[in-house]
């Protein structure tokens, strides 16, 4: 029955295309893959300001979860530029003391709060977007009242859908075209709740976005160190946890123990949350006072624990990192989307789940069992299959993982916001935070030899051993990091790199680069070209000598050593790329200690550069070589530091030439997308792509920094920001390389994924670009 109280003239909606100067009728993208949003680090500009209109904590309900979690994640990534308030919801029975984000609140019973919410929204100039969760209960009632909400409101409107059910009455189907209609643009969480829309509804893919459910980032802590720290070692742990309620068929595992009991005594199932308070408001404690009662019928005491407990997030998470199976057990067939679902494949968790439509998208034989509702028998069958079977849960860990990576609640932010980019007309444009400088995994990877080479994940892999290489980047970081803060801490770090170099130095100064986890050098020394890290080694050495005012005396002393030391092997380098890093480090010394005859081997080693771009370049290929490979920017840059150390105006000019050329091939419409690691740029060919490594994004930040201090040209700088950007969601996948929960960074861009991975290199070349932008943040 329609509502009274509803004013019934159309003609009393306010045209959004009078309002702004862009056609709100437009259909949007339905995905967030098109569209450039190159922010700019740290410029001033006036927030956008953005109002959330959802439940919100202390109401405790999974919506209000989410949208603290997407509000978090949105003032991590974009505060500097993005003002958010909420709009918290009541029903008119209970009142909330919220913390200070909320700005407005909105009681979804009566009619008149909304036409107040309305005249709020449209005379607060400090608004700009309007983000609605939409759940059907949230306005029931006062569907009417909702919908002229966002008709009135002037602002541009996204709402969220969080539930979307299939085969609609015509009712239903008409409030949700309504809602749609009225919307700038409609966010889902999984590709099959888009269809449903388009094909249960009509509604046009154009007008749909596509934003998983955030997940959140986990350092994976030891589960043997979570098991002892929560009394459960020696345990097979089983977790399910969320509001409790009927709907989530806890009975169906408490059917299921017996059986698995019988295989796996050791076998205990944690059912945490308390019970949902819409249910306590009208049922109490009945459901899981039956819960109790069959645990106690079924004499499984021994194997459930219930956690009555609303748990802070960090518990939860280290809860569900040492479950060895998580079990989502819904008897509700329509159920959308579910965090609780998402939170446990971000701890690696194996799932076995019934069929909702969330888990028939994500779940696959790689990734989890799905099972049929209610059914004890299958729950008991596919639980004892994973308890046996460690590798074939371990595999399903690790695709997990990867599978789940892209719906973290930073990428979520960047969707979001590319969003809202969108619906402005491209007017507003956010700007990356910049993060805090993070050692942390730097350190974990740091033994007391030197730092490791590779990681699973973000665990050091010791089996990999040491690399010159990384210790040497690792130095020339940690020496950037001490010049950047002065913090002594740093010192012994320094030390450590410094004396795996020296380590690593034969008696004719060359260095060995492959060292095992037990300190012995390999047989790959012997097998592959050390020229190159020869180079960084001299790079780093180099680097240590000129910050001889700020570094201790015995440091500054043992790298002048070892630096001279090398000298004796240096001319007999002829790699480009070993030659250019030679260069880097010659500048470097020169800048501690002076020496002519290091500026003679520098304009030794420049002359044959030249000569390799005066044989290779033509008008097209302004290049030394006949092909793009890796460490390109060095190459340039290195010219350019011959120009500064002998003052040969065709050093600059080459140098200028050949960089900006690279820097042609290199930015395009998805921001910066160096030459890929899956196939060469060969000279007079199309370039690969994907494989993009955050090593080659960290050279040319750092090349392009020294040519921006050098010649001051504004598009260097912006170059720069749009480069370390790539590492924070502006590429072509929008999804972090850089993982602020671990100060880790992932190996590369794949064509569909990022690679989990977390090692020396990558980490290393994440913190050198931070470093290396640090300078700028305060520039206007």
């Amino acid at each position: 029955m329609k509502n009274e109280n509803i004013p019934e003239k159309i003609d009393r909606f306010i045209s959004r295309e009078a309002v702004f100067s862009y056609d709100s009728t437009t259909l949007l993208p339905n995905t967030i893959r098109k569209g450039r949003h190159h922010a700019h680090l740290n410029r001033t500009q006036d927030k956008a300001g953005l109002l959330v209109i959802t439940s919100y904590p202390p109401r405790e309900c999974g919506i209000a979860t989410y949208s603290q979690d997407l509000i978090t994640a949105l003032n991590e990534k974009f505060s500097n530029s993005l003002s958010i308030h909420i709009c918290a919801l009541e029903n008119g029975k209970e009142t909330y003391d919220y913390p200070e984000e909320v700005k407005y609140t909105l009681d979804t019973s009566q009619v008149r709060s909304y036409l107040d919410l309305v005249e709020k929204i449209n005379n607060d100039d400090h608004i700009q977007f309007v983000l609605i969760q939409h759940e059907f209960g949230f306005y029931k009632n006062q569907e009417q009242a909702f919908l002229q909400l966002l008709y009135e409101v002037v602002k541009p409107v996204v709402v969220v859908f969080h539930t979307v059910l299939p085969k609609p009455n015509e009712h239903l189907k008409q409030e949700v075209t309504n809602i749609v209609a009225a919307s700038q643009s409609t966010v889902v969480m999984t590709n099959t709740s888009e269809e449903i829309l388009v094909n249960d509804y009509g509604i046009a893919r154009q007008k749909i976005s596509v934003i998983a459910h955030g997940t959140h980032l986990v350092p994976h802590l030891s589960e043997k160190f979570l098991k002892e720290k929560y009394g459960l070692t020696g345990r097979k742990v089983l977790t399910t946890f969320g509001l409790l309620s009927s709907g989530k068929s806890v009975e169906t595992t408490l059917n299921a123990l017996p059986a698995i009991i019988k295989e796996c005594p050791e076998v205990i199932f944690l059912v945490i949350g308390k019970t949902h308070p819409e249910v306590v408001k009208y049922e109490g404690e009945v459901y899981r006072a039956s819960l109790v009662a069959k645990v106690k019928e079924l004499g499984i005491e021994k194997h459930v624990k219930f956690i009555n407990k609303y748990l802070p997030l960090p518990v939860l998470l280290e809860y569900l990192q040492l479950t060895d199976i998580y079990l989502f057990t819904t008897n509700d067939p329509n159920q959308a989307v579910s965090g609780t679902f998402v939170y446990a494949m971000s701890c690696g968790c194996p799932i076995i789940s019934t069929p909702i439509p969330h888990a028939k998208e994500v779940l696959t034989k790689d990734t989890g069992i799905i099972f049929d509702f209610k059914n004890s028998t299958q729950l008991a069958d596919a639980v004892n299959l994973l308890l046996n079977n460690y590798p074939l849960r371990k595999n399903i860990i690790s695709n997990t993982l990867q599978k789940i990576v892209s719906t973290v609640w930073e990428n979520s932010a960047v969707a979001y916001a590319i969003l809202f980019e969108q619906v402005s007309g491209n007017k507003v444009k956010f700007q990356y935070n910049l993060p805090e400088i993070n050692l942390n995994h730097l350190k974990a990877m740091t033994t007391e030899f030197g730092m490791i080479q590779f990681s699973k994940i973000n665990d050091p892999d010791i089996k990999s051993g040491y690399t010159v290489d990384d210790n040497a980047r690792a130095l020339v970081a940690t020496c950037m990091y001490f010049k950047t803060t002065s913090d002594e801490k740093s010192i012994g770090a320094i030390q450590k790199y410094l004396a795996f170099l020296k380590f690593c130095q034969r008696p004719k100064g060359n260095f060995l680069n492959y060292v095992d986890k037990e300190h012995h050098f390999t047989d790959q020394n012997q097998e592959v070209n050390l020229h190159d890290s020869n180079g960084r080694a001299l790079w780093a050495l180099g680097y240590v000598v000129s910050l001889k005012d700020i570094l201790p005396e015995a440091i500054v002393t043992e790298a002048v050593a070892v630096f001279e030391h090398a000298m004796l092997n240096l001319k007999s380098i002829d790699s480009p790329r070993a030659m250019a890093f030679a260069i880097k480090g010659l500048f470097y010394f020169q800048k501690g200690k002076k020496s002519a005859n290091h500026v003679a081997v520098a304009e030794v080693f420049a002359d044959r550069l030249l000569k390799l771009y005066q044989h290779e370049s033509n008008r097209d290929w302004l290049w030394y070589e006949g092909y793009m490979t890796y460490a390109n920017s060095i190459l340039p840059e290195a010219m350019l530091y011959a120009w500064l150390m002998t003052g040969k105006g065709i050093y600059k000019d080459t140098a200028q030439v050949s960089f900006d050329f690279l820097l042609s091939l290199i930015f395009n419409e998805n921001g910066i997308e160096v030459i890929s690691n899956k196939g060469w740029l060969q000279k007079g060919q199309e370039a690969g792509r994907f494989g993009e490594q955050p090593i080659d994004v960290a050279y040319t930040i750092m090349a392009l920094s020294k040519f921006y201090d050098v010649f001051m040209d504004e598009e260097y700088h912006k170059k720069m920001e749009i480069a370390f950007n790539w590492f924070l969601g502006d590429n072509r996948l929008h999804q972090i390389i850089y993982n602020p929960c671990t100060g880790g960074c992932y190996d590369g861009l794949e064509e569909t994924h990022v690679n989990l991975n977390q090692g020396a290199e990558s980490t290393v070349s994440y913190l050198m670009a931070r470093l290396t932008v640090e300078k700028y943040k305060n520039e206007q």
